[in-house]
């Protein structure tokens, strides 16, 4: 018969206490507690939570699973509607001073920005009230976007046609700098205002699957997407990204990782759905709200990936 150790390469420990970094499918027997224990790695999956107040898509949104915000969008109409989720539940605050569909990005439910759509006008939130700053260079809608609401990054979109023109926002004003090396709109985003992902979108005639990333200079074309989609959610860092829904068409609820390197194809959403919200720090936790199915939606879903410990039943 084959050992474990024969298997893994390791005896099964005797441990005081659970080692403090396992690897995926090491075994211990913890002598505190008296049971056995391993490390398994969920390769992620989609948990429907809490639904949104109000169903809206091409929405704008920031924050992180668990301090997101919602903002603008079509429900239709054209909505000036913001939503504040704590981790369990979404609560309407105040509206943005204009309503439309909107692109966005921040830090958490208390620090965002909204920014592009149908004009060029930026709104800056301080977790009471929107505040009207100072505006694009240009006016746009399907920007992808990444960072916070004092150091953002707005690239593509559409302003009469695709567009790859980059801004910067440094807290105050919007700078133009060098562009995507495609032109696309309805791209999403992820990471800082020095080192940002683009992927996704729609080119002139067809949904594009390329991935470009930002060293806080130039764009670099990396490895594509597995599957071409426009209009979809993203979340994460320029090395973590997970990207979730999109149009292909028709919606999709498929869900891709970012590794730094290569997406990977990984459980589906439960709704399929495209203009969705999105929010989250890494490829192992991110939330998905509303949308357009059709019809628009108001549901929610939470992404959980990563290593957990597990008591093995011995009795």
């Amino acid at each position: 018969m084959t050992t474990y150790k024969e298997i893994r390469g390791t005896n099964i420990e005797a441990v005081a206490s659970d080692p403090s970094n396992p690897v995926e499918g090491q075994v211990w027997y913890n002598t505190t507690t008296n049971v056995v224990k391993g490390l398994k790695v969920n390769p992620g999956s989609w948990a429907t939570v809490n639904s949104m107040n109000t169903a809206r898509y091409a929405l704008g949104s920031a924050g992180t699973k668990t301090s997101a915000l919602a903002f603008g969008g079509a429900a239709p109409p054209d909505s000036a509607l913001t939503e504040s989720y704590n981790g369990t539940n979404w609560t309407e605050v105040n509206d943005l001073n204009t309503a439309q569909p909107r692109e966005g990005t921040g830090a958490s439910n208390t620090a965002a920005l909204a920014f592009g759509g149908n004009t060029a006008l930026t709104e800056k939130w301080n977790g009471t009230n929107w505040t009207e700053v100072n505006n694009l260079n240009a006016s746009r809608y399907g920007i992808g976007t990444a960072g916070t609401n004092t150091a953002a990054l707005g690239f593509g979109g559409d302003s009469g046609s695709q567009t790859a023109a980059t801004e910067l926002w440094n807290g105050t004003n919007w700078t133009e700098v060098n562009d995507l090396n495609t032109a696309r709109r309805y791209l999403s985003g992820s990471g800082t205002q020095t080192a940002a992902l683009g992927f996704g979108g729609r080119e002139p005639s067809s949904a594009s699957n390329k991935t470009e990333l930002w060293n806080g200079t130039n764009w670099t074309a990396v490895n594509n997407l597995n599957q071409a989609r426009s209009a979809l959610g993203g979340a994460g860092t320029q090395t973590s990204a997970l990207t979730f829904g999109g149009l292909l068409p028709p919606v999709s609820a498929l869900t891709e990782s970012w590794n730094g390197t290569n997406w990977t194809t990984l459980n589906s959403l439960n709704t399929a759905r495209e203009g969705l919200g999105a929010a989250g720090t890494n490829n192992t936790s991110a939330l998905a709200f509303s949308g357009n199915v059709p019809p628009v939606t108001t549901a929610t879903e939470e992404w959980n990936a990563g290593p957990s410990t597990i008591t093995f039943d011995v009795s």
